[in-house]
C-alpha cells in the first residue's frame, strides 16, 4: 500500500526525538567525551522516550534532555572505571564536525579537545551540571530534575564546577583564524623538519599526549617541554614522511591535522593554543576512536 503524506510521517514520539537528536547527542558527548558512548546513551534515551505518554509531557525538549542526562551519568560512572584500566593516556574521541560548529564560538569552545579534558577533571554530577548550565543554558530547576538534586544544591554545584573549570581552561577563547595560523606554522615546521620553527610555535611548557589505547604505539605518558616535544615530533615525522600526509580538518569545531599513512587514516592531532603558542598537542591513534572521522557530525545547542 502506498502511504499518504500523512501516514508517511513518523509518529509524534519519533518526530520529537529526531527534531532534538543533534542536541541530545551533543549533551551526551560533552558529558562523556566519547561518541560511541554518546550514541549508546541516545539509544537508551529513545527506548525510554518511546514508552512515555506524550500527553503528560509539558516540554518535550527538556524531558528528552533529562532522560539523556541520566543515561549519560550512568555511562560516565562506568566509563570512569574503564579508564582506570586504559593503556596509556585517555583522550576524548575526535569528531569531524560541520562548518557551522566553528561559527558558534561557545559551542566550539565547549567541545574542543582541551575543554573536554578539563571536563574530565570534574566529578560526574559536576560535569553534568556544568554542561547543562554553562553550555546549554538550562535553568537550575530543569537541571535539578535531570540530576536528582535540589535547585539549591545545583546552584552550589554549578558555582563549584565553574570555578574549577575557570582555573584550568584555556586562558582565552582563540579565534579560528589564530588557530589556523598556529596550525599552518606547526604543519610547515613539521613537514620541513625545521626544529627551530617547531620550537618557535611551541610554548616552553607544551604538553604532548598520545592515545593509542594499547592498540597503536603512542607515547605512554605525557611529554612536557618544547625541546622534548619538538625533537620527538621531528624524529617521528622523519621516519614516516615518505609514506604519509598531513591535512587540515575541522575537528571538534577547531582546525586540526589528520595524518594518513599509506593513504589510511592513522592519527588525529588537535591543538590547544594560548597567547599564540601551542600549549597542548593531543594525538589520537586508537582506531576505535577514529570512526567518527569518516563523516561529519552535526552538533547543536
Amino acid at each position: 500500500m502506498v502511504g499518504t503524506p500523512q501516514t508517511d510521517r513518523p509518529d509524534p514520539a519519533t518526530e520529537a526525538f529526531l527534531a532534538h537528536r543533534n542536541l541530545l547527542f551533543t549533551v551526551a558527548y560533552e558529558m562523556l567525551g566519547s561518541a560511541a558512548d554518546a550514541e549508546d546513551a541516545l539509544q537508551e534515551t529513545w527506548l525510554r522516550w518511546a514508552g512515555v505518554d506524550l500527553d503528560t509531557v509539558r516540554d518535550q525538549r527538556a524531558y528528552l534532555v533529562r532522560i539523556t542526562t541520566r543515561q549519560a551519568l550512568t555511562r560516565l560512572r562506568t566509563l570512569g572505571r574503564r579508564k582506570e584500566s586504559y593503556v596509556g593516556p585517555w583522550l576524548p574521541e575526535p569528531l569531524l564536525t560541520t562548518p557551522d560548529v566553528a561559527e558558534d564560538v561557545a559551542l566550539a569552545d565547549s567541545v574542543s579537545m582541551a575543554m573536554l579534558l578539563v571536563l574530565e577533571t570534574l566529578a560526574p554530577t559536576e560535569r553534568a551540571v556544568f554542561v547543562l548550565r554553562e553550555v546549554f543554558d538550562l535553568g537550575y530547576d530543569e537541571i535539578a530534575e535531570a540530576v536528582d538534586k535540589s535547585p539549591a544544591a545545583v546552584r552550589q554545584i554549578a558555582h563549584r564546577a565553574r570555578a574549577h573549570v575557570a582555573a584550568r581552561r584555556p586562558r582565552q577563547v582563540v579565534s579560528a583564524a589564530e588557530t589556523r595560523h598556529a596550525l599552518d606554522a606547526f604543519q610547515r615546521a613539521l613537514e620541513t623538519g625545521d626544529l627551530q620553527s617547531l620550537l618557535d610555535i611551541l610554548a616552553p611548557d607544551v604538553v604532548l599526549l598520545g592515545d593509542g589505547g594499547g592498540v597503536k604505539q603512542a607515547v605512554p605518558r605525557p611529554i612536557v617541554g618544547a625541546d622534548k616535544v619538538a625533537r620527538l615530533l621531528a624524529g617521528g615525522w622523519g621516519r614516516v614522511a615518505d609514506t604519509s600526509s598531513l591535512r587540515p580538518a575541522q575537528v571538534n569545531g577547531h582546525p586540526a591535522l589528520v595524518l594518513r599513512l599509506d593513504g589510511e587514516l592513522d592519527s588525529v592531532l588537535a591543538l590547544r593554543i594560548d597567547d599564540g603558542l601551542i600549549t597542548g598537542l593531543y594525538a589520537v591513534r586508537n582506531p576505535e576512536k577514529l570512526s567518527h572521522m569518516a563523516r561529519e557530525t552535526t552538533l547543536s545547542r
